[in-house]
């Protein structure tokens, strides 16, 4: 999982010097380095979940492992946007397989809130790596150019990979895969997007992983340039994902014991309460300082942190026998959903932080609204089988 949040983040540092090396006159554009990733990632999805159900979980981490490196390779030699584009989208495409078997990996083994716990730890690790990942690419340029960045993640991939091949076991059986054929396919998809319960979190986790994205797209421009911080931007991009982490860590402790929905609802809650008030504080004062908000996305960040774990565990709660599509269905369609919705917030930046506080109030209170329509199907569902 941490090669998702490290190649997201240790970019974002470069993000300027991309922008003048190659020469691109709307800064906002730089951003799609970010977002192409991610479409990338969407689209490997659909094809790491059946393999992974199909061929096991480790064939499937060495193939997308070995896309990655060509990504690395790709996006190192580029000398302009297109090409810089292309390589992001190929390494995209190569981190899907690990994003997927992280996730499968762990429906292997658990069910329920025990998977909500191991999730949250999981998930803390999506988090935690980009309090250090943006220091590391920043550590790259005190050393030679952004170029640099792409020989780390190669270096990195590798050190996985051989981590793969020593240490991973393998937790699907041969007995329990599922042959990858187009019916089958055609069948994951149906028997995923007919379960409403499990259909509405994917939507709940398109909406607030797409205000995230819209926050990632941008967060260079906000924290490095519109609040001059200059290098001390890896700081301050570090501090948010250590408030993430500690929450991921807080859930899995008690995610046993409070449940998932009550969580997750009350999070919710609190990324709305908090967006009314910052947006009536843009309103109130002419210049919002950099400490006003780090104290708003502090509070959002916390409040991820209790969702992403509980949202994906939910989701996959009732597919626990065909985890690897259902993983792989989850994953593309809310990513394409957020990417979608990330982009159009990123894009809507016009150096204040009110696209963001607005796009956070918006899908966090649709989100709300959706997660307690999700537990009415739940009960539906449980009363059909009963």
């Amino acid at each position: 999982m941490s090669m998702v949040a490290l190649s997201i983040d240790a970019l974002l540092p470069a993000l300027g010097f991309i922008s003048q090396d190659l020469a691109i006159q709307d800064a906002n554009q730089t951003q799609f380095v970010i977002g192409v990733l991610f479409l990338g990632m969407a689209l490997g999805q659909l094809v790491c979940g059946p393999l992974s159900d199909a061929l096991g979980r480790k064939p499937v981490l060495y193939g997308s492992l070995g896309v990655y490196l060509v990504g690395s390779c790709v996006g190192f030699v580029a000398n302009d946007l297109a090409g810089l584009l292309t390589g992001r989208f190929i390494q995209g495409l190569g981190v899907a397989g690990p994003y997927i078997s992280a996730i499968s990996l762990v429906r292997d083994q658990y069910k329920g809130r025990g998977m909500a716990r191991i999730m949250s730890l999981v998930m803390m690790i999506f988090v935690m790596v980009p309090a250090i990942a943006p220091a590391l690419g920043q550590a790259v340029l005190f050393i030679t150019s952004w170029h640099g960045i792409f020989i780390l993640y190669f270096v990195y991939a590798l050190i996985v990979l051989l981590w793969v091949f020593l240490r991973l076991a393998e937790t699907l059986p041969a007995e329990k895969r599922i042959p990858f054929t187009r019916d089958g396919l055609i069948a994951g998809f149906k028997e995923v997007l007919s379960n409403r319960f499990t259909t509405s979190l994917i939507i709940c986790i398109g909406l607030s992983s797409g205000s995230f994205i819209g926050y990632l797209t941008s967060s260079q421009q906000i924290i490095q340039v519109q609040f001059d911080t200059g290098r001390m931007f890896s700081v301050y991009f570090g501090i948010l994902a250590l408030v993430l982490g500690v929450s991921s860590l807080l859930n899995s402790r008690f995610v046993e014991r409070l449940g998932m929905h009550y969580i997750a609802s009350r999070a919710f809650a609190v990324n709305v309460a908090a967006s009314l008030v910052f947006i009536v504080v843009q309103w109130m004062v002419v210049d919002v300082e950099l400490w006003m908000f780090m104290f708003y996305v502090g509070i959002l960040f916390f409040c991820f942190g209790l969702l992403f774990g509980n949202l994906n565990a939910m989701a996959m709660e009732p597919m626990g026998h065909v985890a690897g599509i259902a993983a792989a269905i989850i994953g593309s369609v809310s990513s394409i959903m957020s990417l979608s919705i990330g982009t159009t917030i990123g894009q809507l930046y016009d150096g204040t932080v009110m696209p963001i506080t607005g796009g956070f109030l918006i899908t966090s209170g649709l989100a709300l609204a959706l997660l307690h329509r999700s537990q009415r199907y739940k009960e539906v569902e449980i009363q059909t089988a009963d």
